[in-house]
């Protein structure tokens, strides 16, 4: 039996039960970050034999784990990733005790798989059967294979900068994927309300206890890998930073126990156009300010990291370390040199990791007798493409300049239409805001369009007619944008046409005045979701 004996307060070190799935808020302070506490005198017992008759994945350290029976399930396998000595990266920067922990040998190549193994383990030993999360990538691609695997429903919530490729992926194993037009923090608030609106599950990320405690494994693994040794420094490139926080509390777990005689320091690098925990650090601020995302490195898009910035703010206070930034350049000339060097392939997230690494080593803050690990994780070289767009392949190896990251809105979600579409429906109760969007889509292409003023005459016209797209504003009379895509999912006529669903803000005369025959201000457009990816419409031979 592995389940938590307790949660412990990391603030005030009050102590209160488990109870899965429930939000983990201390009962006396109100902080919401509470540690699991475990049997660490049976299970260092274990370690002492050797872990016999454990699977060289993560379920080796299940006793860690809360989960209040891992061998009665049928149990998705994750981790037991290899632990490589870079020989030619690193040396070319004086370095010869550098790993690298490569997570690409995971189901969905990256360490997320870690968190959907033991969140969807968690979500199947406690009865759940459908289940919403908000995702820059990996994340959602991870939890759906996970899903599949346990026959668990997954609804995915992805930014509309996500490229389609990686929405597709999620939708292969059978994930319901929602497009969301906003950055990541946007696409959080849209999953909130529609997993609260359906009463289901919303995996929580940082603030979930099997999310978080599945990647301590990562530090177990490392620890164990190099001889029950602790390396000096552990490097990771972050988003919203969970992924050090979980390894952390692995790492510290050992020490409690005596099983490491020290804990690494920690280098947290970020993407300069969404650095908002670095901007923080170099101010020396416990809290950071949000910023907008403005770079093409998605997967590490998060504006506002909240509470866990402070959290690994802490821990480079108690033990050491730094929080750098660079820029997407950067990330791609490592990204290159590791590939020549080392033979490895890995996705922009991965590489900024490594440019810090080389940053970090040029400024002599990670010294060159230093053992370092750092966290690689992500798809090979054809995720190039996927990840900046076409449009970035000058700028990854010749300029320095580097223009902003495209903005969210309604072309955004347009941008990847099939070709096919000839036909669409729009369904807004706003005279004027229809008319912007009619606009937007016949500078596009010469659409046959209908308009419909609420959403039951809207679902009237989409049975009739049948169109190819429908665009549809989120909040009208009657039914609103999440009820008509139910409607339209429940109907086989009309399953499969793509759908998307838009939300504007009050729009001033000025903001109007500058919309015409400006393509760039329908930006003002956001929140929008393109259901049925995974199923174009050219898929439908007939009417």
């Amino acid at each position: 039996m592995s389940k938590p004996i307790t949660l412990q307060c990391a603030l005030c070190g009050n102590q209160q039960p488990y109870i899965p799935f429930q939000p983990a808020v201390c009962q006396t302070c109100e902080s919401q970050w509470l540690e699991a506490k475990y049997d660490y005198v049976a299970f260092k017992r274990e370690i002492l034999r050797g872990i016999p008759n454990r699977p060289q994945n993560l379920w080796r350290y299940q006793d860690i784990l809360p989960l209040e029976n891992p061998s009665a399930l049928n149990l998705y396998p994750a981790g037991g990733t290899p632990l490589w000595l870079s020989h030619r990266f690193a040396t070319d920067l004086g370095h010869d005790s550098v790993y690298i922990k490569d997570e690409r040998y995971s189901p969905t190549a990256s360490f997320k798989d870690r968190q959907a193994a033991v969140a969807v383990a968690a979500m199947n030993e406690n009865g759940i059967r459908e289940a919403v999360i908000a995702s820059t990538g990996n994340a959602a691609v991870a939890y759906a294979a996970a899903c599949a695997r346990a026959g668990i429903k997954l609804w995915v919530f992805m930014t509309s900068l996500v490229p389609q490729e990686k929405l597709r992926e999620a939708a292969l194993f059978g994930a319901e994927v929602i497009r969301v037009s906003g950055n990541y923090d946007q696409t959080k608030q849209i999953a909130a309300q529609f997993a609260q609106r359906k009463n289901l599950l919303l995996d929580r990320g940082a603030t979930s206890v099997p999310a978080r405690e599945s990647m301590k494994t990562i530090a177990y693994e490392i620890v164990e890998q190099l001889g029950w040794r602790a390396p000096d420094w552990y490097i990771q490139a972050v988003s919203g930073g969970m992924g050090p926080l979980g390894v952390y509390q692995g790492f510290q777990e050992m020490y409690a126990m005596g099983l490491i005689n020290k804990i690494p320091k920690l280098a947290i690098i970020q993407a300069e156009g969404c650095a908002p925990m670095v901007n923080a650090f170099k101010a020396g601020k416990d809290v950071a300010t949000p910023v907008i995302p403005d770079t093409r490195i998605i997967i590490l898009s998060t504006g506002d990291p909240g509470k866990p910035y402070t959290y690994l703010w802490n821990l480079i206070q108690k033990f050491g370390g730094e929080m750098e930034a660079v820029s997407d350049l950067d990330a791609y000339s490592a990204m290159k040199s590791l590939a020549k060097s080392e033979g490895m392939a890995v996705e922009p997230a991965t590489a900024v990791a490594f440019a810090g690494f080389e940053k970090l080593s040029k400024q002599g803050k990670i010294k060159q007798d230093e053992l370092t690990v750092i966290n690689c994780t992500g798809h090979t070289f054809p995720v190039e493409k996927h990840i900046l767009g076409e449009q970035w392949a000058v700028d990854v190896h010749l300029s320095k300049d580097q223009s902003p990251a495209p903005r969210e809105g309604l072309q955004a979600a347009l941008e990847n239409l099939d070709e096919t579409t000839t036909t669409v429906l729009l369904i807004d109760d706003n005279d004027d805001d229809a008319l912007l969007i009619r606009r937007l889509l016949e500078s596009r292409k010469n659409y046959r369009m209908y308009h419909a003023k609420d959403g039951w005459e809207g679902l009237s016209i989409a049975r009739q007619k049948l169109p190819d797209l429908i665009v549809s504003d989120l909040t009208m009379p009657g039914i609103d944008g999440f009820g008509l895509v139910e409607e339209l999912k429940l109907d086989p006529r009309t399953k499969d046409i793509p759908v998307v669903v838009v939300s504007a803000k009050d729009i001033t005369a000025e903001e109007r005045n500058r919309l015409k025959g400006q393509i760039e201000a329908v930006y003002q457009k956001r929140l929008i979701a393109h259901q049925k990816i995974c199923r174009p419409s050219y898929q439908r031979n007939s009417r």
